[in-house]
């Protein structure tokens, strides 16, 4: 079970809109460490119904290492405008693009790092352009659409959604049993430990972002062999267990990208926050290993 970090940044760093040519992006950009020698710096996209808070656990680790940190809400989700009912500015190739101008508004190249949803958008950024970034991390992300257990339960979230308001929902899922994983895996609250602050995350994100990723995540296809052909470092690394993508799944997509492959120990679908010191120090020791290849 996870440990929900604090919705407070950690010390040190800063939230702020990071301007883009895209627009802004609501962003904890943490620094390195007091007296460490800097290494680079790393963008880090969250899931589906998370946000960038989900990575503070991680940023004072990476900060030690050296790495300057940078976490974001993408469009739509949480403290990032978007629109409300309108979709199309949610496909994938837009999310992809808006990647791209946030890796160059940080400072290109920059290493990259993706969680579940956020896994799949990093990809179509690679994808779209693999220029601006040093490596990729897939954590806890699969190699193509989500498992069907965890395709139920997004349609049930689409189907509320498409009847119900933000507030209304959050209600309903408040009233079920303790809130578990709406995300695909990942949990609607996944990574914050504060009520008040979920719910305020929740009615933040735009219903249409939730809609038009949830339906991403059902229809995904595989893109593994693509992604293959790409002259990057690549990193799989996920919980020991995970219901959204196998970790069987992980195991061969790993094998296919001949990427290195981490397994956290008692962790889930979000080895951020269920193990916070092991996932920094393996993401940490493959951003060390990128910067020693030829």
């Amino acid at each position: 079970m996870s440990k929900p970090p604090s919705f407070t940044p950690p010390p040190g760093a800063r939230t702020y809109p990071l301007r883009t040519a895209r627009g802004e992006f609501a962003v904890v950009d943490s620094p390195v460490g007091d007296g460490v020698e800097p290494k680079g710096v790393a963008l880090l996209l969250p899931g589906f119904t998370g946000s960038k808070e989900d990575f503070n656990p991680l940023h004072e680790a990476f900060g030690v290492r050296g790495y300057r940190t940078v976490a974001v809400d993408g469009r739509g989700q949480y403290e990032t405008d978007g629109p409300a009912e309108d979709e199309s500015p949610y496909a994938q190739g837009e999310l992809a693009r808006d990647v791209l101008a946030m890796a160059d508004a940080v400072g290109a190249p920059v290493h990259l790092l993706g969680h579940s949803f956020g896994g799949q958008v990093a990809r179509a950024a690679v994808l779209l352009d693999p220029a601006p970034f040093l490596s990729l991390t897939l954590m806890a992300s699969g190699p193509a659409q989500i498992s069907a257990s965890q395709q139920e339960r997004v349609k049930l979230l689409r189907d509320a959604l498409t009847v119900m308001s933000m507030a209304e929902v959050w209600d309903a899922i408040q009233a079920m049993e303790p809130p578990e994983e709406t995300e695909t895996g990942g949990g609607l609250d996944e990574g914050l430990d504060d009520r008040a602050d979920l719910r305020r995350r929740w009615l933040g994100t735009k219903p249409a972002q939730l809609l038009a990723a949830g339906r991403q995540l059902c229809v995904e296809p595989d893109r593994v062999a693509e992604l293959a052909a790409v002259a990057l470092p690549f990193h799989v690394l996920s919980g020991s267990r995970d219901d959204t993508w196998p970790v069987p799944l992980l195991d061969d997509m790993a094998v296919r990208l001949k990427a290195r492959r981490t397994v956290i120990a008692g962790a889930e679908h979000s080895p951020n926050t269920d193990q916070p010191a092991a996932t920094a120090k393996a993401i940490a020791d493959f951003w060390d290993h990128t910067s020693t290849e030829v």
